[in-house]
């Protein structure tokens, strides 16, 4: 499957003229934000290798990432580690979303928006897409970017806390990130509601 801009054709045929695309990374990990991305592609120009980016070596996103700045509008925005485990991760990555819709250049007036379930606090119009990632364009647009600036994020908290390999793993919960967790405990980036944390504490 090859993400394509018939969902965004679709929308401009109903009236709409700006169409972001919303995906959100960060889900999983036990440390670090949850990160989302808003992006609004010009449809006569569309970088060329879209893809969700989990299908995508670190080069071709990072190439991708310049591009996508380069042409389209593009938000960034995060929940913090306190925001998740005060609302859920579901509630804080829906808040990144509405953040990453918020800061836009020029407002959208009609969201794609990755996954089954549409943000109480949206205030435009949306549509959830089931892997959308890899099924629109603006979507894996957006995937790309919340993927490159969370690693960078994570690659910036590794250095402030080396041991765990957040520069690798991403805060994921891998075997030497687990490892360390036991040896030098939780630091302030990790997610206290979050199973393997909760119990060490």
């Amino acid at each position: 499957m090859i993400p394509d801009f018939s969902f965004e054709k679709a929308a401009l045929v109903d009236g709409y003229m700006r169409i972001a695309g919303v995906d959100e990374v960060g889900r999983g990990p036990l440390a670090g934000p949850v990160t989302a991305a808003a992006v609004v592609l010009d449809p006569m120009n569309i970088p060329e290798g879209l893809n969700d980016s989990k299908k995508l070596t670190k080069r071709a996103r990072q190439r991708l990432y310049d591009e996508i700045i380069a042409v389209a509008d593009v938000s960034i925005a995060h929940a913090s580690v306190e925001e998740i485990d005060e609302l859920n991760i579901l509630r804080a990555s829906h808040l990144a979303m509405v953040r990453a819709l918020e800061g836009l250049k020029v407002r959208a007036d009609f969201a794609l928006i990755d996954g089954n379930m549409l943000p109480r606090d949206l205030i435009l119009p949306a549509q959830t897409i089931i892997k959308g990632d890899a099924r629109s364009q603006s979507i894996s647009a957006a995937s790309i970017m919340a993927k490159v600036c969370r690693d960078c994020v994570m690659l910036s908290l590794a250095q402030q806390h080396p041991g765990y390999g957040w520069e690798t793993n991403m805060g994921y919960g891998s075997k030497s990130h687990m490892t360390a967790l036991q040896n030098l405990g939780p630091t302030p980036h990790h997610r206290r509601s979050f199973k393997p944390v909760h119990k060490m504490l």
